[in-house]
């Protein structure tokens, strides 16, 4: 096995296992309450903003978009040197690794999140170019619907294409067959980040999705 395959593994699995930390899932405990008995059903930010409160949405987001943060980091200083044309690669398997580890916790049953907070701290990490638009629609796309949904598919879809822009741009040191692999890498989040809301996007279609403040169905 290639060392560089085996970083690409060490990345997706360490990165799995800090995703794993439910923030909103421990917030709850902390305070009585199992906020996957209630709303929508996740532990993730959305849902315990809805269940708890301002503060336990807050705690939950930034505790979410820090432990992909600091996942991303151990493997760019990890790498940087041995594989600096393939750190980013690297790095997104260690962003995708802690996504899939929110989404799918082993210690509760695979029961987690949708990823979206872990995404943003992935973007924030990764390609920081990409976060200032990202921001504009989600915050823009929430003002204007009120759909929390929507504004997170709107901000997987725009670091999609970004990402992609910027990779062929030059802007982000990806070279030779590395930046077509960031590419499909990309596309795993988003793919990811809307098969999560798949339920929600029928909802936005038949026009019964909850709306921000609304308490979920």
């Amino acid at each position: 096995m290639s060392k560089m395959i085996l970083a690409r593994i060490l990345a997706l699995v360490v990165g799995y296992f800090f995703g794993t930390f439910q923030t909103g899932y421990f917030y709850g405990k902390a305070h009585g309450i199992d906020v996957r008995e209630h709303g929508s059903g996740n532990s993730g930010t959305t849902n315990t903003l809805r269940t708890l409160g301002w503060k336990a949405g807050a705690v939950t987001f930034f505790g979410d978009l820090f432990k992909a943060i600091i996942a991303v980091l151990i493997f760019y200083f990890i790498y940087r040197n041995t594989y600096p044309q393939a750190v980013k690669c690297i790095e997104l398997y260690a962003g995708f690794g802690a996504v899939l580890g929110h989404n799918f916790p082993f210690f509760l049953n695979f029961k987690g999140g949708k990823g979206i907070a872990c995404t943003s701290g992935v973007i924030l990490a990764v390609c920081p170019i990409a976060a200032p638009i990202c921001l504009v629609l989600f915050i823009l796309a929430v003002a204007i619907t009120r759909y929390v949904s929507l504004g997170s598919i709107l901000v997987v879809i725009s670091f999609l294409i970004q990402a992609i822009v910027f990779n062929h741009m030059g802007l982000l040191g990806v070279s030779g067959n590395y930046a077509v692999e960031f590419d499909i890498l990309a596309a795993c989040f988003t793919a990811m980040a809307i098969w999560r809301h798949r339920a929600n996007i029928k909802r936005l279609l038949s026009g019964t999705e909850n709306k921000f403040g609304q308490k979920a169905k």
